[in-house]
């Protein structure tokens, strides 16, 4: 998905970075000093002075996801907040340069931003996807060989082979990042055409199958009831205990019921089974529709 920014945005964007170049450098001691004492003392001060040094530093890395089409604003903020979460986890006893332990979380933060919003459709769950997502573009300029820019299968397999992924990985990121979003409600033609959502095929049953299906469940039901009709009410109770109910009762159970033999149960069930055979035998000439319904 594409942004535009207008140009009250593009000042204050171009403003900031200004404002972030103008901010002095920090010598590692000083360096240092600031973050124990926004470790040790939760001195805001000094967490303002770490940020404000290695702003730049956020610029300077969000330029560079500025190929993924969403504003550089936006950018610079996600870029903003890993450099905080980097101020907040920083311990200058390891004696490693903030600008160098920063550089993680403000990467991370900007890609997170960049997977939650090139795409309505959620992508980069896993650190092979991210990988994917973000080396495809880089990869593919660098192999496809045609005019337009397109991969061929062998450079497709080559990519998979390269990332350690699967190649229908590799396919469907490159189905992703070739074809942006389009809204369902966008028209085809000129003027006032039909939309893209008026052309996706419906997998539902049409009117007439729904139809058809309502008329031949009240008929087997007729036909059903009609066939109940003939057993007694013992048989009846266990043929609907046993077929017609969400939780089927076992004979066991309904030997409990009627004071008899588990086998005596499905001797009467046998019983009744085959009246209803003669009954249904009677009423259609396809039995075993009815009976497989």
């Amino acid at each position: 998905m594409a942004y535009v920014s207008g140009d009250p945005i593009e000042r204050g964007n171009r403003r900031y970075i200004a404002a972030t170049m103008d901010a002095p450098f920090l010598e590692r001691d000083d360096e240092f000093d600031l973050a124990r004492r926004w470790r040790e003392e939760q001195d805001v001060d000094a967490l303002h002075q770490l940020i404000n040094a290695y702003a730049r530093f956020v610029v300077r890395i969000a330029s560079g996801f500025r190929g993924y089409g969403l504003p550089i604003g936006d950018l610079m903020q996600e870029g903003n907040i890993g450099l905080m979460k980097a101020a907040s986890r920083f311990d200058p006893e390891r004696d490693v340069r903030f600008s160098t332990y920063a550089s993680w979380w403000v990467v991370a933060a900007i890609q997170e931003y960049v997977l939650r919003n090139s795409s309505i459709v959620r992508i980069g769950t896993t650190a092979a996807q991210k990988s994917l997502f973000f080396n495809l573009r880089r990869l593919r300029a660098s192999l496809a060989e045609s005019p337009d820019g397109t991969m061929t299968d062998a450079d497709r397999r080559q990519i998979a082979k390269q990332l350690s992924v699967p190649l229908a990985a590799v396919e469907r990121m490159e189905s992703h990042i070739t074809r942006p979003d389009q809204s369902l409600n966008m028209t085809v033609g000129i003027g006032d055409g039909d939309e893209i959502q008026d052309f996706l095929r419906d997998s539902g049953p049409s009117p007439e199958d729904i139809t058809i299906e309502r008329h031949d469940g009240n008929t087997r039901s007729l036909w059903i009831t009609e066939a109940l009709d003939r057993l007694n009410d013992r048989e009846r109770q266990i043929i609907v205990s046993r077929f017609l109910e969400e939780e089927p009762q076992t004979l066991a159970e309904l030997g409990v019921t009627f004071g008899v033999s588990k086998e005596r149960v499905r001797q009467i069930e046998a019983k009744a089974l085959g009246k209803l055979r003669v009954v249904i035998d009677e009423t259609t000439d396809e039995p075993q529709l009815l009976l497989d319904s």
